[in-house]
């Protein structure tokens, strides 16, 4: 498949060759002492007292070709593991939103271990996704507990692969337990390892943390599946251009890539990146801007240059609810990834600049994630396809509607939308008028009505109790007052309508 590309082959090799000029005579602020003996052991210039770190093109090209150029992302049920590239691209739920749209109320509010639970269900039947990333924070979770409570909710409700980011070792090896006791042993995790991480290593620009450093040679030393995220922010910390975006992201990429390398060759990675542009008119957070877009196509060329898999949070919007411009956001960048050919797409569920979740726009972005695998699933061209005959057998003024070719290939040849109306505006209206959110929201409620096949065997779920005391309960119950609705009325107005009928 031909991919859509904004940089020449000479433009990639600038770009590459200024990033290792960057990492050999700028160098980075490396505040992990563990990481700057590595990279000193390893051929790099330490300076411990500034805790500066220069590595040499040399150093550098050394491990950047000991990355492989596949990765594989496991989840409960092998059915469902991902290796990748692939034809089709990767499509995840976006991550860690500290708020969740209540269901019911319509309100704004603080998620819960319980909210995750009912997203990971929800998420577990909807094609669009392959993968759950967990979709936001848990403001219950217990003291020492916090990210063993996120994936404990989601792993009990989901058998796709999930993932997110933990703060330290210590919260790692929590559910790296956790992984352990679901499998049944220590050595039946090991030998398949459903559990995936994240981290962000880099601060832009060009600094390594302490935390994200430490975990992510913890993942490399030991074999565990993760991946880095660079998350420059054009204008303040990276250029306010393009091309020196994507410079300075480049090195740093390349700078945890190596470090990833040094703690253990053959460590899988994605070339992943949440990059965005500051509105420069008040400084906002802007990622739903469709340079973010631009950015994944070049983004996609050096990932192919380096063969490696390419990622990026594309669907994204500055939109608080599921109107046009949250439409318009979240369908442009992640549109044009996919025919940049990124291999791996996070963007489901969140509005609000990834600050709330909102189980409508879940089921919505699920419908933009199935046209997106459509897009790249091809133009599927061939001699019969090209219906020659079938052409002439029609003749002029003839119609194809009855040809039994035509029932064949009507659920192959076409998307068929669940959720946007199609309909006469008259029989719309007669059938309430409802607006997509709503009926992404009554999508979400009829899934969470039936009973979860992916729950975890209650022994499994006994043993993990006994383990951990204080644990939340992560069962995904249907929240009390959330009810199918046809009109688009948010449950706000829908109670006080009630109680005005009632009063």
């Amino acid at each position: 498949m031909n991919f859509f590309s904004f940089l020449s082959d000479d433009e990639i090799a600038y770009v590459h060759d200024a990033s290792l000029e960057i990492l050999a005579e700028t160098g980075l602020l490396v505040r992990n002492e563990k990481a700057r003996k590595r990279f000193a052991e390893h051929g790099a210039i330490v300076d411990h007292a500034t805790e500066m770190v220069r590595i040499p093109a040399a150093v550098v090209e050394k491990y950047r070709a000991m990355i492989p150029p596949t990765i594989t992302l496991r989840g409960r049920d092998p059915a469902y593991d991902i290796t990748f590239p692939r034809k089709l691209p990767v499509i995840a739920t976006a991550s860690s939103a500290p708020d969740i749209v209540d269901p019911v109320s319509g309100i704004t509010r603080r998620s819960r271990s319980d909210d995750i639970a009912r997203i990971a269900h929800v998420v577990n039947e909807l094609d669009g996704f392959d993968l759950f990333s967990i979709s936001t924070l848990a403001d219950d979770a217990p003291k020492d507990q916090f990210s063993l409570t996120r994936f404990y909710a989601a792993l009990k409700n989901c058998v796709k692969p999930v993932r997110t980011s933990v703060y330290s070792v210590r919260e790692a090896q929590q559910v790296i337990r956790l992984g352990e006791l679901i499998a049944g042993s220590k050595s039946a995790f090991w030998q398949r390892p459903f559990i995936n991480f994240g981290y962000c290593a880099i601060v832009s620009p060009l600094t390594m943390d302490f935390d994200s450093t430490e975990t992510l040679m913890y993942f490399a030393e030991n074999g565990i599946t993760a991946y880095g995220t660079v998350a420059p922010m054009g204008g303040l910390s990276t250029p306010l251009s393009l091309p020196g975006m994507l410079t300075i992201m480049n090195a740093e990429w390349l700078a945890a890539a190596t470090l990833a390398q040094m703690s253990k060759a053959g460590t899988e990675q994605i070339y992943n990146f949440l990059p965005v542009f500051a509105d420069m008119r008040d400084g906002a957070y802007a990622p739903g801007a469709i340079e973010i877009g631009m950015m994944n196509s070049a983004v996609c060329q050096m990932a192919r240059f380096y063969n490696v898999p390419s990622g990026g949070y594309l669907g994204l919007t500055n939109s608080k609810i599921a109107d046009a411009q949250s439409g318009f956001e979240k369908g442009m960048s992640p549109l044009m990834g996919a025919l940049s050919g990124v291999d791996f797409i996070v963007m489901g569920g969140l509005q609000d600049a990834l600050m709330s979740f909102d189980f409508g726009q879940l089921c919505i972005d699920n419908e933009i994630a199935l046209m997106l695998k459509r897009v790249r699933s091809g133009f599927g061209f061939s001699k019969e396809s090209v219906s020659l005959q079938e052409i002439k057998d029609a003749g002029p003024a003839g119609m194809f509607g009855g040809n039994p070719v035509t029932l064949a290939r009507m659920h192959d040849a076409t998307f068929m939308s669940e959720l946007a109306d199609r309909k006469l505006r008259e029989q719309w209206m007669l059938e309430g008028s409802s607006t997509i959110h709503q009926r992404g929201l009554n999508k979400a409620l009829k899934i969470l009505s039936t009973p979860n096949s992916a729950a975890l065997d209650l022994d499994i779920d006994a043993r993990i109790r006994d383990e951990f005391a204080g644990l939340v309960a992560g069962v995904s119950v249907l929240p009390e007052g959330w009810a199918h609705v046809e009109d688009g009325t948010s449950g706000e107005k829908r109670k006080r309508r009630v109680n005005r009928r009632r009063a």
